[in-house]
């Protein structure tokens, strides 16, 4: 029991990681909702997370033979785990952009410019994005510990860590938009990871959540230095 405290500490700590991913994504997407509805996507794209992942788990060794290659091109081996990659990089960079786009131009044309969004179409994109990063998920608790029980463990003890967070998270990127812009780019960097990752070319995520940090210190500093400047003001 001692032996597996802390590869079960580890396995959560690095679930959390990447897990932010999650927060940022369905954050940034329960802002388009009216405030009743904010809470009600958060409880239910991570919840949802939860039960894939718990779900994934019963089916461990097919999921452990999505890792098998399924066919070589260009000299590239690809997996069931490599496709599912590509498909989750390829959204999340094309919403990422998108995002970015309709918070810097269509905003300037008016509240209505970006188009209504739905509960049930933002869910849909939440469970899509939910489903890639499960997968990625269950296959890399794989390779950290052989015990079941700590990876059913580890992943409810992240997500109702993911859950006490998400409301905080949500509210400083709706008050903060210059930090909303930054919470897309990283998206879009962890969509290019998921790119890579899919071709068989793996960018250490060390670097893009460093990276992320250090430009979210900035970010900080900038916001608690640079003092708006009065109407009118020269």
């Amino acid at each position: 029991m001692t032996e597996a405290i802390i590869p079960l500490i580890s396995l959560i700590a690095l679930e959390v990681i990447l897990g932010i991913d999650n927060i940022i994504f369905i954050s940034i997407l329960a802002d388009k909702l009216p405030d009743k509805q904010r809470k009600k996507l958060r409880f239910w794209g991570i919840g949802l997370a939860m039960v894939m992942r718990l779900i994934l788990l019963a089916f461990i060794s097919w999921i452990l033979q999505l890792d098998q290659t399924l066919f070589r091109l260009f000299e590239t081996d690809f997996s069931g785990k490599g496709l599912i990659l590509i498909g989750g990089g390829l959204f999340l960079v094309y919403k990422s952009t998108k995002e970015i786009y309709h918070k810097t131009e269509v905003s300037k044309q008016g509240p209505g410019a970006s188009g209504a969004a739905t509960f049930g179409k933002l869910l849909g994109e939440v469970i899509l994005l939910d489903l890639v990063f499960s997968i990625d998920s269950i296959i890399t608790a794989v390779g950290m510990v052989k015990e079941l029980w700590v990876m059913y463990t580890a992943v409810i003890v992240t997500v109702i860590i993911m859950l006490v967070a998400a409301k905080p998270i949500s509210d400083f990127i709706r008050k903060h938009p210059s930090f909303k812009i930054l919470a897309l780019c990283f998206l879009m960097m962890i969509g290019v990871s998921l790119l890579a990752e899919g071709f068989q070319f793996e960018i250490p995520k060390g670097y893009i959540y460093f990276s992320m940090a250090f430009a979210f210190l900035v970010d900080v500093i900038q916001m608690k230095t640079v003092k708006p400047q009065a109407p009118g003001a020269a």
